[in-house]
């Protein structure tokens, strides 16, 4: 079946982002060759999100598990994002090797590329999202005239929030318009912007649904309640293709690094939930709250599986809403590394889409 393209591509600003470490502006991407092994040193450059719904990412690179499954040839470069388009960009620029990311944008990705570009090779977390709104808010027909936030224009939670605005009969538009005004900001701005009333809610990931609610909010809608059985993909972890063609045994340890972080994550979560706080304020100058992080890690499962179905039902609200056309998602998945470090250490393998 033909892929269609995207007919109707979000237009990004360039968007300043915090590197947990500096991108070399000379690293290797590899070549196209379809090597078994890398003969020499390697470059994996690695973004993630500063988000407790990118904890396996945080952690994992917190406490070296990443670097210790990389090995010594390998050398781990990381920069972090506020939402799913920026860091696409970074791929397709050649800036970013692998990126934790959410559904929309990894679709968004492939669909661009006509399937050339990305491929999923594992997945890292489910739930962990809400519209939290002013606590005078209780339903959703009050929500007409007022101004909801959203990360990105075009990001999962933007997708989430109009086409459940949509389903209970309200409209948005891109630019801002429609029965519910939908405004795009950088999460850390939404929680300034919610406690002044410039806005009147949010439909955001943790940790900021609970600083939110902690500002006085209420949570109306658990993303949770939308889904089958509460399981939703938040997170996956994407590979550019032309990295995975040149380097797959790098690709493989990163799987395993994957898999260790999560490990450690539902294990440890108590030492986990230290690790985010510390990593968090080295990025942003401020340790996140241990209670913060306490309050919000029930509403997240973080898991390998990259749960597909709710990636391609995730495609069909974008396409309701107008964010893109249908998309033939036929080869966006590889899990092959996945099963072989799972089968590896005796747990159940994922069903191959």
């Amino acid at each position: 079946m033909r892929r269609l393209p995207l007919r109707r591509l979000v237009t990004l600003a360039t968007l300043a982002v915090v590197g947990a470490a500096t991108l070399g502006t000379t690293a290797a991407c590899g070549d196209d060759s379809d090597a078994a092994g890398d003969s020499g040193p390697v470059t994996l450059r690695l973004g993630y999100f500063p988000n407790l719904t990118h904890a396996p990412a945080v952690v994992g690179v917190e406490k070296g598990i990443f670097k210790e499954k990389l090995g010594g040839d390998v050398t781990l470069e990381t920069k972090t994002f506020n939402a799913g388009p920026a860091a696409i960009e970074a791929v397709f620029s050649g800036a970013l090797d692998a990126t934790y990311i959410g559904p929309n944008p990894t679709v968004n990705a492939f669909s661009k590329s006509k399937g050339e570009a990305v491929r999923v090779v594992s997945g890292a977390a489910s739930g962990g999202v809400a519209l939290v709104v002013k606590p005078g808010i209780t339903s959703v027909e009050q929500l007409r005239g007022k101004k909801i936030a959203t990360p990105q224009l075009g990001n999962t939670q933007d997708v989430a929030l109009r086409y459940w605005l949509k389903e209970k009969g309200l409209t948005t538009t891109k630019e801002g318009g429609g029965d519910v005004k939908v405004v795009p900001q950088e999460n850390a701005q939404t929680v300034e912007t919610f406690g002044s009333g410039a806005i009147d809610g949010a439909w955001v990931p943790e940790p900021f649904v609970s600083r939110l609610v902690n500002a006085g909010g209420k949570v109306l809608v658990d993303e949770r309640d939308l889904w089958p059985d509460k399981k939703f993909v938040i997170t996956n972890l994407l590979v550019s293709t032309k990295f995975l063609k040149a380097h797959p045994d790098v690709v493989k340890k990163l799987v395993e690094g994957q898999v260790a972080a999560n490990e450690f994550v539902n294990t440890k979560p108590d030492e986990a939930q230290q690790a985010v706080s510390a990593h968090i304020g080295k990025i942003t100058g401020k340790p996140l709250d241990i209670k913060l992080i306490k309050q919000a890690w029930s509403t997240l499962e973080f898991t390998n599986d990259p749960i597909a179905s709710s990636l391609k039902a995730g495609l069909d609200h974008a396409v309701a809403v107008g964010l893109t056309q249908p998309v033939d998602l036929n080869g966006l998945y590889d899990l092959k590394y996945l099963n072989e470090v799972l089968k590896a250490e005796g747990k159940p393998e994922v069903t191959q889409p």
